[in-house]
């Protein structure tokens, strides 16, 4: 029977299908699924240049319109009656009308997902090179703004993830909200929302795909001190977050070797 612990690793999509004929095969998608955590990071192809970006306050209107073409999402998943639930506590994206919870089985070494409450397919591949231990989550609440946060490792993967202090208004998609911002400055602020995947080597945590693309080679640098984590980033150098849970083997998941 399949199950949460079953499915913990590094996956990428290779398919999704919509009931128009849609199908997107060129979105590069991330999840990385602990236990019983996960993140989750989509980005359209054809990324534009972000060269001239170092920080938020460099990014243009154009930019903006480009940035909320991506999806990104990081919760905790659980296994229901009728399919699994991918619960959403950060999300760059305004909540959506339905749940995500989708129907899974394997087709081979495929595993397919079927939406319940929302019509679609995908297709599911478990990067079977990549170490699953250390597998380990905490979730997180931000010392000064008290947003959402994760931070997921498995194996020398992770994927971090800092909410909105204040959430997005429902019934709109990012890519609207942003369009109908007064200006740029609104809009960088509605971007303000980090999913950030990267491997974890002898040098540090090293960013090789984010929400915010001046992240992306960035060393995460998370410090473990009592109840806190802190990672590289922030007006201040740095961020601090309570730890509000913690799953799986943490004892190790600071280290840099597996």
């Amino acid at each position: 029977m399949m199950s949460v612990a079953s499915l913990v690793g590094q996956w990428r999509r290779s398919l999704l299908e919509l009931p128009d004929g849609t199908r997107d095969v060129t979105t590069e998608v991330t999840w990385l699924q602990a236990h019983p955590h996960f993140a989750d990071l989509r980005q359209p192809a054809g990324m534009p240049d972000f060269s001239h970006v170092a920080g938020l306050d460099d990014l243009t209107a154009e930019d903006c319109r480009w940035l909320a073409t991506q999806l990104g999402f990081a919760g905790f998943f659980r296994r229901l009656d009728d399919g699994f639930e991918w619960v959403r506590l950060v999300d760059f994206w305004p909540p959506g009308p339905v749940k995500d919870i989708g129907r899974l089985s394997w087709e081979g070494d495929v595993l397919v997902e079927v939406g319940r409450d929302a019509p679609y397919l995908e297709h599911w591949h478990r990067d079977v090179s990549r170490a699953v231990v250390p597998a380990a989550s905490f979730v997180l609440s931000a010392v000064e703004t008290a947003a959402p946060g994760l931070l997921v490792r498995v194996g020398a993967s992770f994927m971090y993830a800092r909410g909105r202090a204040a959430p997005l208004p429902a019934g709109a998609s990012l890519a609207e909200l942003v369009a109908a911002a007064p200006d740029v400055q609104a809009a960088r602020v509605l971007l303000d929302c980090e999913i950030s995947q990267g491997v974890i080597e002898d040098s540090g945590w090293r960013i090789v795909r984010s929400t915010l693309p001046y992240r992306v080679g960035d060393d995460l640098a998370p410090l473990l001190n009592a109840d806190r984590v802190s990672v590289a980033g922030g007006a201040a150098g740095r961020m601090a977050w309570q730890i509000i849970e913690a799953q799986g083997d943490v004892s190790g998941f600071f280290d840099v070797c597996v």
